[in-house]
Parts: structure tokens; C-alpha cells; sequence
């Protein structure tokens, strides 16, 4: 049986009726990373053996008609940057390759007491810091619908884990379209929450106003189930939310008749490939056939977001990764002088990219320049905030692209930066803002690359963004394509 032409809620509907095994299921995608991790570098480390036996555990317990958790027995790989007890946890970093957490991040325990089986870390742009998972110190992550091309980023690697067969579910993290590029450029379902939906602790802090945990997957129907299972407050962040957690499981089912979904005709056009300006336009018939009604709205200052996104999150990288100075948990150099110590720990063990944020978010915290840098960027961030607060009183989500072209190929942006950044155009004012966005397979282009469709909504809105994606999916077919 291929397992990997389902989905996690049709290989968990075989595994409750026990016409497939726990052990079969981890044992058959244990034998797909086998296979195909060596040419796509997705996983960073594997838990075959703890996830083994926790598949035996789980198949004793169903056998027995003993209780098992709303997920029990189905696989999912788990990005470098969330922390998981007795793995290796590097974020990408060689400041981090001998680190070994001696606790789970709250979204990676929450799966296991639902009973998913960890089967191994993926792999990122260090730090987070990246569109495409060119890490510099392990390596390419390559797109399985193309070996020549980037799987996006930074959770490349959680991405390209399932569409290259390898896992059916996978968490990420998105700090500026981390999950939903990767999963617009894998042809994937990837949901991050409103800020505080999912509990950040345990995630190796990037740029902390910013970033979210979420699910990768093949289908809505995949991401609620996963995403129902690790939202909620968390007393170890006080930044999560005390809002009840909604069953998005049942509410997707609900017709989208009557919704208003908002369209920003600013976001067409220039700067985007044509063939996702014409998918938009095809998602718009089928989703106004299932009766939502569109409506024209404008984000004025969404073409800020950018430059806006690139002062605040240096900023923010600037003061989280001052704790990785080799006198603590991280590697050392050597060195008899202190100075020298830090200098050239920080130098041969953080990538390039890492640096260049570093220094830009040191720039422009610095005293002379906090004024002009990063209390402008906050004041345009409260801008585009109102913006969609203005847009979604009008409407109850918004359609547009998820990035202005399919994947890229490896090394084509490796030199140039400012071009890597445009990448994340279409995706960073949701964090900006703290609101749910989810990516979804919205056709090919004539290389027979994924398209990726964004849809952005309410603040806690994310049942309304599923059910939204889930109707389009059960009138389309892409989420249902695989690469060769």
C-alpha cells in the first residue's frame, strides 16, 4: 500500500479501524526517509527506534480497545528549531549541533499525549532566517517536485519531508511566511495561528513578536486536526492565549454560502507571475460557485511590510541571539583572551545570514539611529494592523498569492539577499499584524510547480480559514497531486 498518496485523516481513519498497524504505518515512512532523505535532505535527525516503540505501545492499546489520543499512531516530523527531550536540536546552527534539550517545546508534548509518533527533526534555514533551506553548514534541502529547487523556508524541511513521501504531517514555525511559502512552493496546506493561538515555548527564539507555531500538511481536514491538538494557553508562555481552542475538525465541514471574502486588486499585477494572478482568478470562480461573494478591499500599507518586517525582526534577532556567546550551551572556540572568545565563537559558528541580521538589528537599535529605524518600522506595523482591522470588518477572509513566483531554483538568490527577501512579500503583514494565514494548493505552472493561494483572516479566526481552504479542496484537486 502507498501511504503516501493519503492523507493523515484517511491513514487515520485505516489505523482506528485497525485495517493498518502503528508499527506498518512508522516502519513504511521510516523506509521512505531511507530512501529519499539522501537525495532531499529534509531530515536533520531520525527517532526510528523511540518511535517504533511507541507505535508497538499504541497497536497494544487499540488491540486491547484501550483509549488512544485523537492522533494516535500517525507519524510527524518535527522542525530543528522546536525543542525536543533527548534529540539534537541545532536551529539549523552549528552554535547549536550538540545541543540535546532536556524537555519537549508544549506543541511537540501536546502531539505526544495525543499519541503522534515523532519520527524525526527536519531541516531549516538556520536560525529561521531564510526563504529557501540553503543551510550553510548541512546542506541543500532540495523541493521534491524538482531537485533543482528550493523547497522554500525556513521550514523547508518540514515541507519537503511530505511531499517527498516521508511524513504526513509536519510542524513548522512561521516568523514571515516560514510555513506558508514552504508549503506554497511543495504544493502543501500550511496554517500559522494567530499570535499566541499555539504555545511558543520550546521554540528557539528568533524574533519572539513574530513568530508562530503551525501545522504542514496535504489537506485543511490534515492541518485542523493537528492544529486542535496543540493550540491552547500555556502557563510557560505568557504570551499565549486564554481564548477557548474551537473544534475546527467539525466546524470545516460548514458550507461557505453567504461568506464575504475580500480580494486586494493592489497585490495582481506587477511583480507577480502571471500563472498565480490567473490561479487567484480561478479560485475565485470556483469559491463564488460555492456561494461566497467577493469584495474589493485595500491594504495601503501593505507595501510597507517588507522594509518594515526587515528593521523589527533583526531587531528582535539582534537581542535573542545574544545568549549563544560559547559560555553557556553553545559550542566554543578557542581561546585564551574573553574577548577573543566571544568574537570568534560568534564568527565561525553563526552563518552569514545570521551576521547580516544580527548586525542590521545592532545597527538599527543603536543609539542615534532607534528613533529613525525601529520606532518607524513599529509605527508602519501599527498601520498595516489597522489596515486589516478596517479590511476585515468588511469581509471575513481575504484571498490573494501566498509568493509572487513558484520555487526558485537552489542557488539563484544565495548571493542577493534583497531578492530572497521579496520572496516573503505576500506573507510577512500577517505577522506584523498577529493574524492566522494559511497557504493552499491552488494549481500548477507550466513547469508543473506547486502554486500556493493565501488566505488571511480574523484574529482567532483560523476555523473560518479552514473551512474556507476545505471547501476549495473538495471542489479542486492539487492538494491531491504528488511529485514524481
Amino acid at each position: 500500500m502507498d501511504l503516501s498518496s493519503f492523507s493523515a485523516y484517511q491513514l487515520l481513519e485505516l489505523l482506528n479501524q485497525q485495517e493498518l498497524s502503528s508499527v506498518d504505518c512508522v516502519d513504511y515512512f521510516l523506509k521512505q526517509i531511507e530512501n529519499r532523505n539522501p537525495d532531499l535532505n529534509a531530515f536533520a535527525a531520525l527517532a526510528a527506534e523511540s518511535a517504533l516503540e511507541q507505535a508497538q505501545a499504541i497497536d497494544r492499546r487499540r488491540q486491547k480497545g484501550e483509549a488512544v489520543g485523537p492522533l494516535a499512531g500517525l507519524p510527524v516530523a518535527v522542525k530543528d528549531g522546536i525543542c525536543t527531550q533527548g534529540i539534537r536540536t541545532t536551529a539549523g546552527s552549528r552554535m547549536l549541533e550538540q545541543f540535546v534539550p532536556f524537555y519537549n517545546a508544549t506543541a511537540v508534548q501536546r502531539l505526544l499525549e495525543a499519541d503522534a509518533i515523532l519520527i524525526g527533526k527536519t531541516m531549516m534555514d538556520e536560525f529561521g532566517m531564510g526563504s529557501s533551506t540553503e543551510n550553510p553548514h548541512y546542506g541543500n534541502t532540495r523541493n521534491p517536485w524538482d531537485l533543482q529547487r528550493v523547497p522554500g523556508g525556513s521550514s523547508g524541511g518540514s515541507a519537503a519531508a511530505i511531499a517527498g513521501g516521508m511524513a504526513p504531517l509536519a510542524l513548522g514555525s512561521d516568523t514571515g511566511g516560514s510555513i506558508r511559502q514552504p508549503a506554497a512552493f511543495c504544493g502543501l496546506t500550511g496554517l500559522k495561528p494567530t499570535y499566541g493561538r499555539v504555545s511558543r515555548y520550546g521554540l528557539i527564539a528568533y524574533a519572539s513578536s513574530l513568530e508562530q507555531i503551525g501545522p504542514l500538511a496535504w489537506t485543511a481536514q490534515d492541518a485542523a486536526l493537528m492544529l486542535r491538538v496543540c493550540a491552547g494557553q500555556d502557563a510557560c508562555d505568557s504570551t499565549s492565549a486564554t481564548r477557548a481552542v474551537d473544534d475546527y475538525a467539525s466546524e470545516i465541514e460548514s458550507p461557505i454560502n453567504g461568506m464575504r471574502i475580500g480580494i486586494c486588486r493592489d497585490q495582481l499585477g506587477k511583480g507577480l507571475a502571471p500563472e498565480i494572478e490567473s490561479a487567484i482568478e480561478q479560485a475565485v470562480s470556483v469559491l463564488e460557485s460555492l456561494g461566497a461573494t467577493f469584495v474589493d478591499i485595500t491594504l495601503p500599507n501593505s507595501s510597507h511590510a517588507v522594509p518594515a518586517y526587515y528593521v523589527i525582526a533583526p531587531c528582535e534577532a539582534s537581542a535573542n541571539l545574544a545568549r549563544f556567546d560559547g559560555v553557556r550551551y553553545t559550542k566554543r572556540a578557542d581561546s585564551t583572551e574573553l574577548d577573543q572568545m566571544y568574537s570568534k565563537t560568534r564568527s565561525d559558528y553563526f552563518g552569514q545570514e545570521v551576521k547580516r541580521r544580527i548586525l542590521l538589528g545592532t545597527f538599527a537599535l543603536s543609539s542615534g539611529y532607534y528613533d529613525q529605524y525601529y520606532i518607524r518600522a513599529s509605527k508602519i506595523r501599527r498601520l498595516i494592523q489597522q489596515d486589516f482591522d478596517r479590511a476585515l470588518n468588511e469581509v471575513d477572509v481575504i484571498l490573494g498569492p501566498t509568493t509572487p513566483s513558484t520555487a526558485f531554483k537552489i542557488g539563484q538568490w544565495v548571493d542577493d539577499p534583497l531578492s530572497m527577501y521579496l520572496a516573503d512579500v505576500y506573507t510577512v503583514a500577517a505577522n506584523l499584524a498577529g493574524l492566522p494565514a494559511i497557504s493552499i494548493a491552488g494549481g500548477v505552472d507550466s513547469n508543473d510547480l506547486p502554486i500556493g493561494l493565501q488566505l488571511q483572516g480574523r484574529p482567532f479566526g483560523e476555523a473560518a480559514l479552514l473551512r474556507v481552504a476545505h471547501q476549495f479542496q473538495s471542489q479542486t484537486d492539487f492538494h491531491t497531486r504528488r511529485p514524481n
